[in-house]
């Protein structure tokens, strides 16, 4: 048993020096953990983003507004009396004697703003 302790003890020892080597492949990392990391963090993620069916109804919201936006636009454009009606509100333009005004109705509030504009 002691010269078992002894053998063991006069072993020489084998060392090398620390390097430190980046995980992320970002800050010099090996590039091949990149699809590692970006597992782990999905694992992680807990933020419900946008599914491919609200992009298609996002695509719909962006067509609506700027079909609103352009009928508003021939409106105040012919500077005669109209309205439009969409699902959100009600919007009606009046010319009295040179002067627009226009009446914005919040049809879930029944909120109503009225501008008025003159010299067009």
């Amino acid at each position: 048993m002691v010269s078992l302790l002894a053998t063991t003890l006069s072993a020489p020892a084998f060392s090398s020096s620390l390097v430190y080597e980046p995980v992320n492949p970002t800050f010099g990392g090996n590039p091949l953990n990149t699809t590692h990391l970006f597992s782990r963090a999905e694992a992680i993620n807990d933020y419900e983003g946008s599914s491919g069916s609200s992009s298609s109804s996002s695509v719909l919201s962006s067509l609506t507004s700027s079909l609103q936006s352009r009928l508003i636009s021939q409106l105040l454009a012919t500077g005669e009396a109209g309205s439009l009606e969409t699902n959100d509100y009600s919007l009606v333009i009046t010319d009295n004697d040179g002067c627009l005004t226009i009446t914005i109705t919040d049809k879930a509030t029944g909120e109503s703003t009225d501008i008025q504009v003159s010299g067009l």
